[in-house]
C-alpha cells in the first residue's frame, strides 16, 4: 500500500519526534488512565532489549578479533580512561552545581523511609564480571560477564589469525566471517524494530507524563533543573572535547540525535545500543573500535546517572540537614565513578548507584524517597547523556587511530 511506503521513506528521527509530542499531549489530557496502552511501549523495550546480549556478544566478538592484540590494548587503554575521566568530571559537576543551588533547601523528611536496595560490594561486582558458566550469563543476560567472555573468544581469535600455522589461520577466518555474519543479521533485525518505535515511543511517554504529571515535578523543580542543566553543561563539555580532537560538531551530533532520542524515551543504555551503534556507523567510525567501545560504555560509563547522583546525594543532605565536609564530598565522587563499574544500562538503575553513594557519606536513607518520585523525569535526561558520551568517546578514540581500517582490511585479505 502507498501509506506503508510512505511510512518506510518517512525519516525515522521524525517519526520518533511525532510520537514524542503526540504521547507527552495524550498523556497530559488522559492523564493515569493512559497506563492502558503500557503494553505499547513495554513492547518497544522488549524488542530492544531481545538484541542487547546477542548484539553486544557477537560485535565484541568482531571487534576484538578485527585487530592484533597489541592494537586492542591500546585502543581498550584510551576507552577505558575517557570513560573514568569523564564519569569523574559528570559527579563533580553535579556536585558542584548542587552545592550552589541547594536544591533540597526548605523541603521536609519524608514520614516513612523506602526500604533501600542493598548494592552489591564492589569486589563482589568485579569477581563476578568472570562468569562460572558463559552460557548461563548469556541467558540471564549478565551484561558485564557476557562483555568478558567475548572479549576472551575474540582475543583467541585474533591470536588464532596471528599463529603461524596455515590450519588455524583458516579456522579463525571462518570463525570470524560467522561472527560478522551474525552482527549483520542483528543490524538487520535492528533496522526492523526501529520502524516500530514511534508507536513503543508514544506510548512510553504518555504513560510516564500521565502518571507522574507536571504537578509532580514542582516540588523538585530545583533539583530537575540541577541534574537537566547540568547534563547540558556535560554536554557542552563533550563538545570541547570534539572540538580538541577536531571532529566535525554539526555531523557528530546529526547521527547521534537518533540514539540520544532513543535513550531519552526508553530510560536505557543497553536498549539503546543497537541504535548507537547505526550512529556510529554513520559517523564512519571502524567496526573494531564501536564494536568494543559501545558495548562497554553501555555498561561501565554512566556520565549522566553520576551527575544524577552526585546531586542528589547534595539533595538528600539539604533535606536531611546535614552539611558534608569535602572529605565526605572527595568520597562521594570516588564511590560515584567506581559503582557506575556494577551499574546496569536499565531504567532505573541509578537508584542503586544512589543508595550506595548515600551509605558511604553516612546520610539518612529517607529523602530517597521524594528523589524517586521523579526517578523516571531525571533518568530520562541522565541516560541520553550516557549514551552520548559513550558516542562521543568512541569517536574521539577513532579519530587517535588513524591507521585502523588499513590495518583491518590486511586482517581481512589475510583471513580469507
Amino acid at each position: 500500500m502507498s501509506w506503508i511506503s510512505s511510512y518506510f521513506r518517512f525519516p525515522l528521527i521524525w517519526k520518533i519526534a511525532i510520537g514524542f509530542v503526540l504521547g507527552a499531549i495524550v498523556g497530559l489530557l488522559v492523564g493515569p488512565s493512559i497506563a492502558v496502552i503500557r503494553p505499547l511501549g513495554t513492547l518497544f523495550l522488549r524488542l530492544l532489549q531481545m538484541l542487547v546480549v546477542p548484539l553486544i556478544f557477537f560485535t565484541l566478538v568482531v571487534g576484538a578479533a578485527s585487530v592484533s592484540p597489541s592494537r586492542l590494548g591500546r585502543v581498550g587503554g584510551k576507552v577505558i580512561v575517557y570513560y573514568l575521566v569523564t564519569s569523574a568530571v559528570a559527579i563533580t559537576l553535579g556536585v558542584l552545581i548542587a552545592l550552589a543551588v541547594q536544591p533540597g533547601a526548605g523541603l521536609l523528611m519524608p514520614a516513612e523511609a523506602p526500604e533501600a536496595r542493598t548494592p552489591p560490594a564492589l569486589s563482589q561486582v568485579l569477581l563476578e564480571i568472570v562468569p562460572t558458566n558463559p552460557f548461563q550469563a548469556l541467558s540471564r543476560g549478565d551484561v558485564l560477564a557476557v562483555i568478558f567472555f567475548a572479549l576472551i573468544v575474540g582475543l583467541s581469535i585474533s591470536a588464532m589469525e596471528h599463529a603461524g600455522d596455515r590450519r588455524v589461520k583458516e579456522q579463525a577466518g571462518l570463525l570470524f566471517r560467522l561472527s560478522q555474519g551474525a552482527t549483520e543479521v542483528m543490524f538487520r533485525i535492528v533496522r526492523g524494530v526501529l520502524e516500530y518505535a514511534p508507536f513503543g515511543v508514544f506510548a512510553l511517554i504518555a504513560v510516564t507524563l500521565g502518571t507522574v504529571g507536571v504537578r509532580a515535578l514542582v516540588p523538585l523543580g530545583k533539583l530537575t533543573g540541577v541534574v537537566y542543566g547540568g547534563v547540558a553543561l556535560q554536554i557542552v563539555f563533550y563538545v570541547v572535547l570534539l572540538k580538541l580532537f577536531r571532529q566535525g560538531i554539526r555531523r557528530f551530533f546529526s547521527a547521534a540525535q537518533d540514539p540520544m532520542l532513543t535513550a531519552f524515551v526508553t530510560r536505557s543504555s543497553s536498549g539503546t545500543l543497537p541504535v548507537t551503534m547505526r550512529a556510529a556507523e554513520r559517523l564512519g567510525i571502524s567496526e573494531s573500535i564501536y564494536g568494543f567501545s559501545l558495548p562497554l560504555g553501555a555498561t561501565v560509563n554512566m556520565d549522566g546517572t553520576a551527575l544524577y547522583i552526585g546531586a542528589s546525594v547534595i539533595f538528600v543532605a539539604n533535606v536531611a540537614g546535614v552539611s558534608l565536609t569535602p572529605a565526605q564530598l572527595v568520597g562521594v565522587i570516588v564511590t560515584g565513578t567506581l559503582a557506575s563499574i556494577g551499574t546496569a544500562g536499565v531504567p532505573g538503575a541509578g537508584l542503586i548507584m544512589l543508595s550506595l553513594a548515600i551509605t558511604q557519606a553516612g546520610l539518612p536513607m529517607g529523602p530517597v524517597a521524594l528523589v524517586a518520585g521523579i526517578d523516571a523525569i531525571l533518568d530520562m535526561v541522565r541516560t541520553m547523556c550516557n549514551v552520548t558520551g559513550d558516542l562521543v568517546g568512541t569517536q574521539l578514540v577513532a579519530a587517535t587511530e588513524p591507521g585502523l581500517e588499513a590495518e583491518e582490511a590486511q586482517a581481512t585479505s589475510v583471513a580469507r
